[in-house]
């Protein structure tokens, strides 16, 4: 298993914290949404891999991005404003977020970038994105979501466990969590 160093952030005004946050999302947007599946869609053109047979992916693919972007962007306000940090494990939040997305699915932004991801593959028409994505989802799974809860664990203790045992993982519940009825 991968070790990852997991570090609150400093204090800092929330514009601060934002700021940070959106550049970090801009960045991984680039790489993760852009760079890396243009370089599986050439390689596919270059070894004359097929498409996918889909009809209107362009709207199915928008169907899939303009939600799951705002997801993205709603839970990254929450871990700036609520959490004070950021998502980055080395300058993580400071405070446990359990409002906003995170009421609904303990890792929204895990989602919201595997959902954009997966409608990048459909406006591509690639297969190759889309086993990226499956991969990208299992890696995140395997090796960055244990750490992660793991210190989650030790910061905040009870508080998360709690929230642990009432929000899941990957399925939204429809009722939502709340941290004062569950304690």
């Amino acid at each position: 298993m991968i070790r990852q160093s997991f570090r609150p952030a400093r204090p800092a005004p929330t514009w601060w914290n934002l700021l940070k946050t959106f550049g970090q999302m801009l960045v991984f947007w680039a790489l993760f949404l852009w760079v890396f599946p243009q370089w599986i869609g050439m390689a596919e053109s270059s070894l004359d891999s097929p498409r996918l047979p889909m009809r209107l992916s362009g709207l199915w693919a928008s169907v899939l991005l303009v939600p799951a972007s705002l997801l993205g962007l709603w839970s990254a306000w929450a871990m700036s404003v609520i959490g004070q940090g950021t998502p980055f494990p080395t300058d993580t939040a400071r405070q446990l977020v359990v409002t906003g997305p995170y009421r609904f699915v303990r890792n929204p932004m895990a989602i919201a970038g595997l959902t954009q991801a997966f409608g990048v593959g459909l406006y591509l028409g690639s297969w190759g994105v889309l086993a990226y994505v499956l991969v990208g989802g299992v890696v995140w799974n395997t090796w960055a979501r244990p750490p992660e809860e793991c210190d989650l664990e030790g910061r905040f203790g009870a508080p998360y466990v709690r929230y642990k045992s009432h929000v899941r993982c990957w399925i939204p519940t429809l009722t939502g969590y709340r941290a004062e009825a569950s304690a």
